[in-house]
């Protein structure tokens, strides 16, 4: 039986040499891969009491709305500045050359409510850092943070420490 690692394509010096990039494009072109990638993240959401699932732009649109489909749970939207119509809250974070925006509808969390953060890479973990701060801005609580693939050695969970963080396939370098 395969693994969701055999679906991920690996291009050795992309974007620059010595990166081995993870490409999650091959695991959505393939229909088995793509069930099996959403299944894993499922399971890691077993006996996880959540309310909402929220997805980072873009690709963790990909995984949490049919995640959050398949829980029979709301899907909330976090995007960069300047995409969502309505009222929002913002949170500005570093990135390696510069800085990025991100933005969620004030009215997208409730009070109260448990909320699972999904992306498809955690590599610096800034993007999901900022991401859990505005949900807990909105008085949403982070119960879990889930990944389908890890760069651990960009040392992400560092930032995110203080929550409940899985992924699926762990690679051990950058």
């Amino acid at each position: 039986m395969k693994k969701v690692e055999d679906y991920i394509r690996t291009i050795p010096d992309f974007p620059e040499p010595g990166i081995m990039f993870r490409d999650v494009t091959s695991i959505l072109q393939d229909a088995e891969g793509f069930h099996l990638a959403i299944d894993e993240m499922k399971k890691l959401l077993e006996n996880v009491d959540c309310d909402v699932i929220a997805g980072a732009e873009s690709r963790g649109f990909i995984f949490g709305a049919p995640l959050a489909y398949a829980l029979n749970k709301p899907f909330v939207l976090i995007r960069k500045k300047g995409k969502l119509p309505c009222e929002t809250i913002e949170k500005t974070y570093d990135l390696e050359y510069g800085t990025a925006t991100i933005e969620m509808h004030k009215d997208a969390v409730k009070p109260g409510q448990k909320v699972v953060i999904v992306d498809d890479l955690i590599a610096t973990g800034g993007t999901i850092e900022a991401a859990a701060q505005l949900v807990e801005e909105l008085g949403g609580e982070v119960v879990k943070i889930i990944f389908l693939m890890e760069l651990a050695g960009l040392n992400g969970r560092e930032k995110l420490a203080k929550y409940d963080v899985s992924s699926v396939v762990t690679y051990e370098g950058k």
